[in-house]
């Protein structure tokens, strides 16, 4: 009330001007405060570990893989057990609805107090709410106990996002690379594919059997960076921002392969299915041929799970497919910063990754060295089954950068406006 009495005087009365300008600057220094509130340091781990005891952390991640759900449930038993934090999965089938949440608490002035305390994250979204402010300040990830075993010599992307510097404001956790899946009951390895044009070639010979999850399921739209890089004239004009290219020129090719490819697909691209878990079902049912994943585990894990047969079988591009490192983070305004560190620890811990990794609970590759590791650690990845259907390492090829996030941006508006119906 007394500071809406004051800004409400008028201007040309010296002492209320200059009340006002001391209040207005006092107004803006605890808001300030507010926006940097306390931050656990993680330099000082057990401060940390002692603050998060009793917190409930509210992870918002993909929910559309009971593998996937099963393997942070027990990642919240972990927690529970070991440091008393209560983990709630909030299941996401687009991760831009978490960030879109804490862009609505900033506009509201929520500083403190805010409802994500850890997003699973990485490309446009991760590069968008490092632009806007919205994350935890630089280096924490850096400082975690468990950052002493990621590869970061080996697997570069753990530092850099879609071309986006990390700064230790994400923590990564897993690994993924596009592979394809074929039921080798049904096509002969010498039919298969082996870049974007032979699959659209192959489409064309078989109608009907191949499609991939509209964007901006992430799953459909890495096939379409995947196509983009491919065709392309040069793909370093990809690593810049889109807005400093002639984006219709450079994206062409992609909807020119696109607008064939659709006419030849399943339901003649009039439909597409929802998300990966779809698409492998329709696998499954014989209405696929050839379908992909961002993990090259996942097949292996399906068949595990009874979800394929056993004759699938996994294959790459010669010249490479795209490949990424995937991360959590922690809102600037989150409520269990402290929690959400020590899950963001946990979940790089080696015995999280080793099960991880394990193709019947996930099958997702680790982001840790196994030189870092101590040699009961290194047996135990070594003793992983990674199961048929996965390639070795040395079989997975290349890989591919990730375009800067712009580009997917443009693309997936550009798709939405080509392809949904009613536009």
């Amino acid at each position: 009330m007394a500071l809406a009495l004051v800004l409400n005087q008028p201007r040309n009365d010296p002492e209320v001007y200059v009340l006002k300008k001391l209040t207005i600057a006092l107004s803006l220094s605890i808001a300030g405060s507010f926006a940097h509130a306390h931050s656990p340091d993680p330099a000082k781990w057990e401060s940390v570990e002692a603050e998060a005891r009793g917190q409930t952390v509210y992870f918002n991640a993909w929910g559309g893989a009971e593998n996937i759900n099963s393997y942070l449930e027990w990642v919240g038993e972990e927690l529970r057990d070991c440091c008393d934090i209560k983990l709630v999965h909030v299941k996401l089938d687009d991760t831009a609805n978490a960030v879109a949440k804490v862009v609505a608490e900033r506009a509201a002035g929520r500083d403190e107090g805010g409802s994500v305390d850890l997003i699973w994250i990485n490309g446009e979204n991760f590069a968008s709410m490092k632009e806007r402010g919205l994350l935890l300040e630089k280096g924490w990830a850096e400082k975690l106990p468990n950052w002493a075993y990621v590869d970061v010599e080996n697997k570069p992307t753990v530092l850099n996002d879609f071309t986006t510097p990390v700064e230790g404001q994400a923590a990564p956790w897993g690994m993924a690379k596009l592979v394809f899946f074929h039921d080798s009951a049904r096509i002969q390895e010498n039919a298969l594919p082996s870049s974007a044009e032979e699959l659209l070639e192959w489409a064309q010979a078989n109608p009907g059997r191949f499609s991939y999850p509209s964007p901006p399921d992430f799953i459909g739209s890495s096939f379409l960076k995947q196509v983009l890089i491919e065709t392309v004239g040069d793909a370093a004009v990809l690593q810049q921002p889109a807005d400093e290219a002639d984006f219709e020129t450079v994206s062409a090719p992609l909807f020119d392969y696109l607008d064939q490819l659709h006419r030849v697909a399943w339901r003649e691209g009039r439909a597409f299915p929802q998300n990966y878990p779809a698409m492998k079902q329709l696998l499954a049912d014989g209405e696929l041929e050839i379908i992909f994943a961002f993990n090259p585990s996942e097949a292996s894990n399906a068949i595990a799970n009874f979800e394929l047969p056993d004759t699938v079988r996994s294959f790459t591009f010669e010249e490479g497919t795209l490949g990424n490192t995937h991360f959590v983070a922690i809102p600037y305004n989150a409520s269990a910063k402290a929690g959400a560190l020590v899950t963001a620890n946990f979940l790089m811990s080696p015995e999280a990754q080793l099960r991880k990794q394990d193709p019947e609970v996930w099958g997702d590759p680790t982001v840790l060295g196994m030189d870092k590791l101590p040699e009961p650690l290194q047996t135990g990845f070594g003793a992983l089954d990674l199961g048929i259907a996965t390639l070795a390492p040395e079989e997975l090829g290349p890989v591919l950068e990730e375009p800067h996030p712009s580009w997917m941006e443009r693309v997936e508006e550009a798709w939405k406006r080509r392809y949904t119906v009613g536009n």
